[in-house]
């Protein structure tokens, strides 16, 4: 199964017999993660995350992304993943989220730094995009810290609840990541 070790702190790995423990990351972090993510609504229980965790191994099965768990000096702190795999066009979305107080140590930045090598390296992928909610200044600042190129603007692109939020879109490209310094 998919995981990989990021740095002495960091270590990314498929979620499969981690419900209890997910779902205690969600849990506590509910209010700072509804901000930005639909579908922490939808998991209200343990029992909520099995279809999920069962979707994500599939995924990872047919090749088709990922969904991983972020561990910081042995805790789980949050999660990455890829959307999907478009082979045709060689290219993937990544998402991430981060617990409230694991916020501030680089934990994301280095986190897509080492999985941009997997991506672009391993995997021969020609494209990587980032999509961030206009207002999330926190997560905007990981694909800028790395030297993505800023897209635009989705209008009303994300509908979260009651409204819709507008995202821009960041992209790498594998000739412009052999070009960027990497952390």
């Amino acid at each position: 199964m998919f995981s990989f070790k990021v740095d002495d702190d960091i270590y990314i790995e498929l979620l499969q017999q981690h419900k209890e423990e997910l779902f205690t990351l969600i849990d506590s972090n509910r209010e700072h993660l509804r901000k930005w993510l639909l579908w922490v609504d939808k998991r209200q229980t343990i029992q909520d995350l099995e279809p999920i965790i069962a979707m994500w191994i599939n995924n990872y099965a047919e090749n088709n992304g990922f969904d991983a768990g972020i561990r910081f000096r042995g805790e789980l702190v949050g999660m990455i993943g890829l959307h999907y795999i478009n082979w045709k066009n060689r290219s993937t979305s990544i998402g991430y989220f981060l617990s409230e107080t694991a916020q501030g140590h680089g934990i994301i930045t280095r986190s897509i730094s080492a999985l941009l090598m997997y991506l672009f390296v391993e995997l021969k992928l020609n494209r990587v995009e980032i999509q961030c909610a206009v207002h999330n200044i926190r997560s905007i600042a990981v694909p800028k810290r790395l030297g993505f190129t800023k897209e635009g603007i989705i209008r009303d692109g994300q509908w979260l609840y009651d409204h819709y939020e507008e995202l821009v879109i960041y992209s790498m490209l594998a000739k412009e990541w052999d070009t960027v310094e990497h952390t």
